[in-house]
């Protein structure tokens, strides 16, 4: 009996090790920057926002999986060394907020005009023209 219980909390250890990646925070001023143009700038604004929708979509599921094994762990205990407590989505998150907002002011200082990082995309609303490009 013992070692079932061993084996059962070893493999859910090793299992658990494995439920969250690690946090890849971006730098918030980077060795570019002192290179970059209005263009650049601009380009990497819209690509951080894509980065943002995606990392907001990975917390969301990230949420509902820890809920789903908060649910299950309740019958079957080992599944709750499945949940993702590392919260590596939402730290990524605020790095990259706060590389927006650094590229926000480097684009105002570049590029004359002060910019506002455009809000993440989501959809337009029915009935709304389709934005034109600049």
């Amino acid at each position: 009996m013992q070692t079932r219980i061993f084996w059962v909390t070893a493999i859910g250890l090793a299992l658990g090790a494995c439920a969250g990646r690690d946090a890849m925070p971006v730098s918030t001023v980077q060795p570019q920057d002192a290179y970059s143009n209005c263009t650049m700038i601009n380009a990497e604004i819209q690509a951080n926002n894509k980065k943002a929708e995606a990392l907001a979509s990975e917390q969301n599921a990230k949420i509902a999986q820890n809920v789903a094994a908060g649910v299950v762990g309740i019958v079957v205990w080992p599944v709750w060394f499945a949940m993702d407590a590392k919260g590596a989505a939402s730290q990524d998150a605020a790095a990259l907020q706060a590389r927006q907002e650094y590229l926000v002011s480097l684009a105002g200082q570049r590029c004359g005009a002060p910019l506002q990082a455009p809000p993440p995309y989501r959809g337009l609303p029915s009935g709304s023209p389709t934005p034109r490009p600049n």
